[in-house]
């Protein structure tokens, strides 16, 4: 079993900047790979990020390549997305995942995922 907490979303201005964070707990967190996605009500899920159980390789969507950064502390089993440049199509509510299976690459699938946050909302006005 894992959990996963989200926070750091709020309300910015567009070219705000944010920061998210995903605490897990319950395994071994430095073993799985991580993602990032987010959904608008009424949309489907969308990949935003992900990045290997070691944190050398990290995917991006190009909607959000150049100006999100993805990146995870082992040891303090968190990983974080960094938002720059926030543009009013990036509002959604965000979620990380966890794919549990031993040190596979990341993937952009969500279904790969197994187990889901409680999602954080980020607001961008204009």
């Amino acid at each position: 079993q894992v959990q996963l907490v989200e926070s750091g979303g709020g309300l910015v201005q567009a070219g705000g900047s944010l920061r998210l964070s995903c605490a897990a707990s319950g395994r071994t967190f430095s073993d799985y790979p991580m993602g990032w996605f987010r959904q608008v009500p009424g949309k489907e899920r969308e990949f935003v990020a992900a990045i290997s159980w070691s944190g050398s390789s990290t995917y991006y969507a190009d909607s959000v390549k150049g100006r999100f950064t993805i990146s995870r502390d082992n040891a303090k089993n968190t990983v974080y997305l960094q938002m720059n440049s926030l543009k009013p199509e990036d509002t959604a509510v965000y979620y990380c995942a966890a794919d549990i299976n031993f040190r596979r690459p990341p993937t952009c699938w969500g279904n790969e995922y197994d187990y889901w946050g409680q999602g954080t909302q980020v607001t961008v006005s204009s």
